[in-house]
């Protein structure tokens, strides 16, 4: 008898025991949930802006920039009356290019200030009614003879997408993702070692090669990526 009252009050610390631990742990669970649930609905609350001032075109802009180099660039490009303007004057070696507001999507750039006549030959050549085809050709007659240069290894930032809201807290662009250039004039496929198609996703490779404008493509996977 004595035997049969101590298994009983085994049998029942047990149970007790095994209550506790599976009430600690849905309590756990439920706690995990919550703060789960409460995460996602403060990301689903974050409000995203339409880029409608010029205050927005900068902040979105140096996106493009370094994030060290963001405080001092000089920013130029389309203002919201439709005027191409500085933005914002800046005293670093880059310059950012604002998102043109009456385009589709969004695209900034950012790239060394040395490369700027290069661009804003492109630009004016643009403005006149030229092709595509038509400034290529005329920037390559214009590096042959000297009247413009691209020194090699100069980079440029890209930060794009198709989507024009963003976020005011981080200036970050919905959707928006970034690729760079960098410029080797007159390079190969056979100068460098790159392939003249990429490889891969996310694989570095040569665009244009053997003129002007030869440069290596590097697209970084989107944010968020794995």
């Amino acid at each position: 008898m004595k035997y049969l009252i101590i298994a009983m009050a085994f049998t029942g610390l047990l149970m007790s025991c095994n209550s506790t631990d599976k009430t600690k742990n849905e309590t756990q669970e439920s706690s995990k949930t919550e703060t789960k649930a409460d995460s996602s609905s403060m990301y689903e609350k974050k409000e995203m802006k339409a880029i409608d001032s010029n205050e927005a075109l900068i902040a979105t802009a140096l996106m493009a920039a370094p994030e060290k180099s963001r405080a001092n660039c000089k920013v130029i490009g389309y203002n919201m009356a439709g005027e191409f303007v500085t933005l914002r004057e800046g005293n670093n070696e880059f310059i950012v290019l604002a998102d043109n507001p009456n385009q589709d999507g969004f695209n900034a750039a950012c790239y060394h200030k040395d490369l700027e006549p290069f661009m804003a030959r492109g630009r004016a050549l643009r403005a006149e009614g030229k092709t595509g085809q038509e400034i290529f050709a005329i920037r390559e007659a214009e590096m042959k003879s000297g009247q413009i240069k691209i020194a090699p290894g100069s980079t440029l930032h890209i930060y794009y997408g198709s989507k024009t809201m963003y976020d005011p807290e981080t200036s970050k662009v919905e959707g928006a993702q970034l690729r760079y250039v960098v410029y080797l004039p007159w390079a190969t496929s056979e100068s460098t070692g790159l392939p003249e198609i990429p490889m891969a996703t996310n694989h570095p490779w040569i665009m244009n090669p053997g003129t002007h404008r030869a440069h290596i493509m590097i697209s970084p996977l989107p944010e968020g990526t794995e």
